[in-house]
Parts: structure tokens; sequence; C-alpha cells
């Protein structure tokens, strides 16, 4: 999938630093996820439904 064209969005809580940071970008039909201190480096592509699934597994 060519995400060259993808927009990347950080948590505003993030900061300046970049710190530990996930970076998401809405593609058709997935959520492309990256590192925020390794733009370059591999991309784990997740349904929203995964994604979603994922997230609340982290918080509990």
């Amino acid at each position: 999938m060519d995400l060259n064209n993808a927009t990347w969005r950080k948590a505003s809580r993030s900061g300046e630093n970049g710190g530990d940071c996930v970076e998401l970008a809405g593609v058709p039909g997935a959520v492309a996820v990256r590192d925020s201190k390794d733009p370059d480096g591999p991309v784990l592509l997740l349904t929203r439904a995964a994604l979603r699934t994922a997230v609340q597994s982290a918080m509990h």
C-alpha cells in the first residue's frame, strides 16, 4: 500500500520531543500505525475494529 500521501497524526499530549508515541493515518479500509521516532520504519495496518479492540485492551 502506498502511504506517501497519508496524513499522519499523533496525540496532542505527546509534546514536541516526540516521546514514546505512535502516529496514525486513515487509509482506505484500514488505519496505518507507525512509530513517531521512526517514520520510515515499518507500518502496521489494522482495521478500525482491530485498532479499537487493541486500544480498549490496553486500557484495562
